[in-house]
């Protein structure tokens, strides 16, 4: 049995090292659980006497097989209880991360195969990030940050990199939203910003901002 715990720290684990793909480093853990890097190393020896990371001394940590699909298994569940939030409890974007941080460690399985089907098999949480399957399949979405689109081009807003309140009540103040059309008109060389039409509205955005939407070009 995974503690609620050590699914944190598989999904951190999961998170840092881009999908699984590449070494994570102790402080990196301790950074992002904000944690000891002392307290960290335990409980990474603790997933690695349970085979479900692959730890060597200063070299990182990477998800075995098993750590991997209990990750995604958490992941899956807080996207799912996301999408249940917003959709069926009218919850804004900006709230259900916290809440959602507390449901995903519910065990059942069945629970999460029926709150799936009763949301029709969702594919996307309500930050356009992909939901996984039953099997552990990760949906591919190609999308790209707004910063490296080109002036002139229209795309589509698809998700976000910053999921933080803060970062979606900012988007929500400005009337920017999963769908939204934007047209990048200009940018600006000194600080990188840029002029963009929003659903036929033209504003100035920061490079912040841009570097934290993802979109899909027309």
């Amino acid at each position: 049995m995974v503690t609620l715990s050590e699914e944190n720290y598989l999904k951190t684990i999961f998170h840092l090292g881009r999908h699984d793909k590449a070494s994570v480093s102790t402080n990196a853990i301790a950074q992002k659980m904000e944690t000891k890097a002392s307290s960290a190393t335990d409980m990474i020896k603790k997933l690695s006497e349970k085979g479900l990371v692959d730890y060597q001394k200063y070299k990182g940590v990477q998800l075995s097989e098993n750590g991997r699909l209990a990750a995604i298994s958490v992941i899956r569940k807080h996207r799912l209880w996301e999408v249940f939030l917003v959709n069926k409890l009218s919850f804004s974007w900006d709230e259900v991360h916290e809440v959602a941080e507390q449901l995903e460690h519910i065990k059942s399985e069945k629970l999460t195969l029926e709150l799936e089907s009763f949301l029709d098999y969702p594919t996307q949480d309500p930050h356009g990030d992909p939901i996984p399957d039953s099997n552990g399949s990760i949906p591919s979405t190609q999308k790209l940050l707004l910063a490296k689109v080109k002036q002139g081009h229209q795309c589509i807003c698809v998700g976000v990199k910053d999921s933080s309140s803060e970062f979606l009540k900012y988007l929500d103040k400005y009337k920017i939203a999963l769908g939204s059309q934007i047209k990048v008109i200009s940018k600006e060389a000194y600080d990188e910003s840029m002029t963009v039409k929003i659903n036929d509205i033209q504003k100035t955005i920061s490079k912040e901002v841009a570097q934290n939407l993802f979109v899909k070009t027309n």
